[in-house]
């Protein structure tokens, strides 16, 4: 395609004979001059209405993500679609931005119009699309491209939000051709960021510089503190750091998950459908002791475990956790465990008296949720079921003690990873605060509400505007703890273990 041209023409688009197909297309392709360093540019008469990036995990939905590819590569410019595993979403962005950039100062317009105009499709599970939204944050832009979600995973809970579906797509040219108007049609919508930074002493055994051994996502990883002269930077600790939009969770949850994925890894061959891989994680809920408490079992109450405190009006305040909780959620987004709803929707009185408003995915706060077991999660499935909700807030902390346990299980956006607790008398501390925005693409199925639009319920202004003066007022200590500016991912993921 050096010539500049847009699409390759398929058998399909030969077959239809009357163009439209080509007209239809050609709304998002991106031609080779900018995507293709060395590229002759011809003149464009046409620009496109929606042009976009493509970005699959080809081992995500078992042979699913691999037909994506090809049909994405056949209906588009094959420049514009890339395999994650073998292309790294932050260098092709980076390469991308600089070349628009390039052009735009030499006096193409058409480059700027390709720049305001640009959508991203991430096709994936929900670690796979978390990602994307990490890389994103990451380069900082004036305005970010907003992202649609193609549901590849198992949960699927970033894509039900935001209207696409938590069902595995088909993928034949037809299917992807729709998905495709679908994006063109979407409205824009912000979600908030959210900062995590866990700081922990270094283990005696094995190396631990510069990441400790443990099994920690790809959302989170080491990172340098901000001073070395830091009082609160000690020796022989570790600090990691990563984000999430749709949730953190601890407990029991999260062991199931971890077991899931551990079975996973070791036999990938069993794990083909969506089907499969459901039946499997209820099956090893029943294994961990998800329907039932057992004292054996490592996902004890939170109250045993940490001792958590949230920010109110500029102060850490203790929160109280019934003794029955063995899984909290932070959760940002109205979709968890396979679109379920923990939050719901809580009597207006009620959540005048306790202090709780509506929630909304930008409103710069999130609802922390809490559960005993499965049983009671299986009350999301009635009308107006929901977990114990625990509080609202912009900041969390949890102080994890000597004796707790020997470990936990923590999981964001659908990557799980087990957490060793102190042995001795040092503390593990985990912290979550609020990080900027993203822009993500919903269609009017979209089940995520913002405050600012006009269809949703009414809010009290000024409280989120105190919320903000809050974060501002105490940055200074989220500073020394070491919070990163970025959610940037380190060289050499192995893209087989994003879900």
């Amino acid at each position: 395609m050096g010539d500049g041209s847009y699409c390759r023409k398929s058998s399909w688009e030969i077959a239809m004979g009357d163009g439209s197909y080509d007209r239809t297309l050609r709304e998002f392709c991106i031609p080779d001059y900018i995507l293709l360093s060395g590229s002759e540019g011809k003149s464009v008469s046409h620009v496109p209405a929606c042009p976009v990036i493509v970005f699959i995990n080809s081992k995500s939905g078992g042979q699913l993500g691999g037909e994506l590819l090809v049909s994405y590569s056949t209906l588009l410019n094959k420049n514009q679609v890339f395999d994650l595993g073998k292309n790294a979403p932050d260098k092709v962005l980076q390469k991308l931005y600089a070349t628009l950039e390039t052009l735009k100062h030499n006096g193409d317009d058409f480059a700027a119009e390709i720049q305001n105009r640009l959508r991203i499709i991430v096709a994936g599970g929900d670690g796979t699309a978390s990602w994307l939204l990490g890389v994103v944050s990451d380069l900082k832009l004036r305005h970010p491209p907003p992202i649609a979600t193609v549901p590849l995973g198992t949960g699927n809970n970033l894509p039900f939000a935001f209207g696409w579906g938590k069902k595995n797509p088909t993928t034949d040219l037809q299917s992807v051709t729709a998905f495709l108007m679908n994006v063109k049609a979407a409205k824009e919508m912000k979600i908030d960021s959210w900062h995590i930074v866990m700081r922990m002493k270094a283990p005696k055994e094995g190396s631990c510089d510069p990441i400790a051994p443990l099994e920690l996502p790809h959302a989170m990883h080491a990172f340098q503190r901000v001073s070395s002269t830091d009082k609160l930077n000690m020796d022989g600790y570790h600090t990691y750091r990563g984000g999430f939009w749709n949730y953190f969770s601890m407990g029991m949850d999260a062991q199931v998950s971890y077991a899931f994925h551990s079975e996973r890894k070791l036999h990938p061959e069993k794990f083909k459908n969506q089907l499969y891989n459901q039946s499997a994680y209820l099956k090893l809920g029943f294994s961990q002791g998800l329907f039932f408490s057992s004292p054996f079992q490592s996902s004890r109450n939170i109250g045993q475990l940490a001792k958590v405190k949230i920010m109110k009006k500029g102060h850490w305040e203790d929160l109280h956790i019934p003794r029955s909780i063995r899984s909290i959620v932070c959760l940002n987004l109205p979709s968890f465990s396979g679109g379920l709803d923990p939050w719901g929707k809580p009597n207006r009185k009620k959540s005048i008296y306790r202090d709780l408003t509506l929630p909304y995915v930008d409103d710069g706060l999130f609802e922390l949720v809490g559960f005993r077991d499965a049983w009671h999660g299986l009350v999301l499935l009635a009308p107006n079921g929901h977990g114990t909700r625990l509080a609202q807030t912009s900041r969390i902390r949890f102080e994890f003690h000597k004796g707790a346990a020997e470990c936990t299980f923590m999981r964001i956006d659908g990557e799980p990873w087990k957490q060793p607790l102190p042995k001795d008398d040092d503390t593990v501390v985990v912290e979550i605060s609020h990080h900027g925005q993203v822009s993500m693409l919903a269609t009017p199925l979209c089940r995520s509400k913002s405050m600012y639009d006009p269809s949703s319920p009414s809010v009290d202004r000024e409280e989120y505007d105190s919320s903000n003066e809050e974060q501002e007022e105490d940055w200074e200590e989220r500073r020394k703890f070491g919070a990163a500016d970025t959610f940037k991912y380190p060289d050499g993921i192995d893209i087989a273990q994003v879900s």
